[in-house]
């Protein structure tokens, strides 16, 4: 799982701001928002304008540099525009059954990586230096990959100085190149990291699934062919508030088609609301594609809903994904509950880039009895606003 997520000198982050998922204050209720010791339901509030999105795009930014591809979230200036620092500093920290592994990198405002970092149970195994050409590849062995050709990878970073036409990526990172190239044994803790990235998520509910390409539709829809699928579709909508029977047809084109079932078939996409729309946008990314996440980070994950569906939501995610970390930021007070939630799973993102737990938000100690959302009301915590 992680453990401590850090990061400094991105967009409106100038100085330095963690998620800590280990700090929590022992309380005896609400205990499905743990996992192994660690936060694994957390609410994130915040102004807007706070940087709700960008700490988002943050902590998703790993899963560019190990797997590279697509995944450039992060449009717009790099850095902090107030900052006279060069990188932006990542700071990853993961605990794998006994062994905590630390992943650090730092990247310049035109993305590249200046210096990358891996340390497991305080041994340095790699440090790269690209600015300025210094490695230090010592410990390799206590990963398995002591065989591996550090020649090789250095030709990697070489640029097309004979015109060849052929270059490959200037600062590719060691861990991307050395999960690529090396025979790992299965229980070795750069597969088990490279594992938890890959299946790291941010989405974004309020992107309408009608917005999407319809090919990507037609996939999600074909899965409903399956009537167990559609049922357990048919069930999530029931479970979030939305009573309803629906029908999947497949029409002359070939194309397929989902339905309301009633006495009539009503057209499915053409009729429902934005706040179902946006349901069907979140069972698509997380119920479905999303099933063996790692972490999920689900911005404005209730933009479209009642505060009864947002509290559904949350149960939903408790009681069925208990392993998944997973981070929603919200601006709904109602979700602000010990029935729900707890003061160490409650967050809120200051204009400074803050982020404090509602436990550290007071000199109250908190209990399971006190009003959260009254209190947050009556300015309790704006001074971590």
């Amino acid at each position: 799982m992680l453990k401590r997520f850090s990061l400094r000198n991105y967009k409106n982050f100038k100085d330095d701001i963690s998620i800590d998922f280990d700090n929590i204050a022992g309380y005896q209720f609400s205990d499905d928002c743990i996992t192994n010791g660690m936060i694994s339901k957390m609410l994130i509030y915040g102004r807007n304008a706070t940087g709700k999105t960008n700490l988002g795009r943050a902590l998703m930014d790993i899963v560019y540099i190990v797997y590279g591809g697509l995944w450039r979230m992060d449009k717009g200036t790099f850095l902090n525009a107030d900052s006279s620092e060069d990188v932006a500093v990542f700071s990853y920290t993961f605990q794998f059954d006994e062994y905590e592994v630390i992943y650090r990198y730092t990247r310049l405002a035109n993305r590249d990586l200046r210096d990358e970092e891996l340390i497991i149970e305080q041994k340095t195994i790699y440090q790269c230096d690209f600015q300025h050409g210094r490695y230090n590849f010592d410990n390799l062995q206590y990963v398995g990959a002591e065989i591996v050709s550090i020649e090789r990878y250095m030709q990697s970073l070489l640029h097309d100085e004979e015109g060849t036409g052929e270059t490959t990526e200037y600062q590719l990172p060691f861990f991307r190149w050395l999960i690529s190239n090396v025979a790992l044994k299965s229980d070795s803790m750069l597969l088990k990291l490279s594992d938890y990235v890959k299946r790291m998520n941010m989405v974004t509910v309020s992107q309408g699934i009608m917005r999407r390409p319809r090919q990507i539709n037609d996939a999600f829809f074909e899965s409903f062919e399956d009537l167990s699928a559609l049922g357990e579709f048919e069930e999530f909508l029931n479970v979030m508030g939305i009573k309803c029977k629906l029908a999947l047809r497949k029409l002359p084109d070939g194309q397929r088609e989902l339905y309301f079932a009633y006495e009539k078939l009503v057209p499915f996409f053409e009729n429902a609301s934005s706040g179902t729309l946006a349901l069907v946008e979140l069972y698509r990314r997380f119920v479905v594609a999303g099933r063996g996440a790692s972490l999920l980070y689900l911005d404005e994950f209730d933009a479209f809903y009642h505060y009864e569906m947002a509290e559904n939501i949350i149960k939903f995610f408790k009681k069925n994904y208990p392993k998944c970390q997973i981070i929603m930021t919200t601006h709904n007070t109602n979700l602000m509950t010990n029935r729900l939630m707890r003061p160490d799973c409650l967050f809120i993102l200051s204009t400074r880039g803050t982020l404090t737990a509602l436990c550290n938000a007071t000199l109250r100690e908190l209990r399971e009895g006190h009003n959260l959302e009254k209190m947050y009301i009556s300015g309790e915590f704006e001074k971590y606003e």
